[in-house]
């Protein structure tokens, strides 16, 4: 499902209007982004945990010349599937 796609099923579902559907969800995913940066983590109970977590720089190496590259420091991010996802979808 594309952002398109998704800002039409919640406005359909909601009774929105497409642009209102655009706002509300860019409101989540920019809520979801500044959780990430002051906290480190978001929590949506029973559908997903985002997490932020800090890599360490790293060395490793050119997959096609084998010279050694250094992989900068950086921040990931990962998401973790909530019990009421998985039930979902299994």
């Amino acid at each position: 499902m594309s952002k398109s796609e998704l800002v039409s099923y919640i406005a359909e579902e909601t009774g929105l209007t497409k642009a209102e559907a655009s706002r509300a969800l860019e409101a989540m995913m920019n809520g979801v982004i500044k959780g990430l940066k002051e906290n480190g983590k978001v929590t949506l109970t029973g559908f997903c945990t985002f997490t932020a977590k800090k890599k360490a720089a790293k060395e490793g190496r050119n997959p096609k010349t084998g010279a050694p590259v250094v992989i900068p420091a950086r921040v990931a991010t990962t998401i973790k599937a909530g019990s009421k996802l998985k039930d979902a979808l299994n």
